[in-house]
């Protein structure tokens, strides 16, 4: 029998099969079930991490996607409409109407392009700068706060997957 072998690892029970992928538009490459079965726990642990730390937004008095919006703007300067919708993966109406929520709570301002008057840019504010450094800041410290109740030998693991995670995204496209 050729091709796909059924995965026998993933943690959530779904059918994973050894695939062959093109990475970073180089050639194609054989994944194993043993990486896959990584990349499967991987995925769904940073999915429920990210859930989990989602919920601080709130607190911090924004929705997640108004904050992850904001997030771009003030790590990556003034977009436009169009480069804020593509780096958030909506579609522009979508952005629109996050951004008209954001420009209500003076947490955003648009202008005028100066290379062209038709096209709209928005930044972030100082209000809006602010905003997103204190959800940061509940991000943070509700995450420290469950680290901290790791062992000293856990901990040291942990920050060596992260600088690996980091390494490995620094070759991504």
């Amino acid at each position: 029998m050729h091709g796909p072998k059924p995965f026998p690892h993933s943690e959530n029970g779904a059918d994973v099969e050894v695939v062959e992928v093109k990475v970073g538009g180089q050639a194609e490459a054989k994944l194993g079930a043993e990486v896959l079965a990584i990349a499967d726990r991987l995925h769904s642990t940073a999915i429920h991490l990210l859930r989990r730390l989602r919920k601080q937004d709130i607190a911090a008095g924004e929705g997640p996607a108004r904050l992850s919006a904001l997030s771009v703007l003030v790590f990556g300067g003034p977009k436009t409409l169009g480069e804020l919708a593509a780096a958030e993966q909506v579609k522009p109406p979508t952005m629109s109407r996050m951004v008209a929520g954001l420009e209500r709570s003076r947490l955003i301002e648009i202008t005028a392009d100066r290379r062209d008057a038709r096209r709209k840019r928005i930044r972030a504010t100082a209000k809006g700068t602010r905003l997103l450094q204190k959800a940061r800041q509940l991000r943070i410290a509700y995450l420290a706060a469950h680290l901290d109740t790791l062992d000293a030998g856990e901990l040291f693991k942990l920050d060596e997957a992260v600088e690996i995670l980091n390494r490995l995204l620094e070759g991504w496209l």
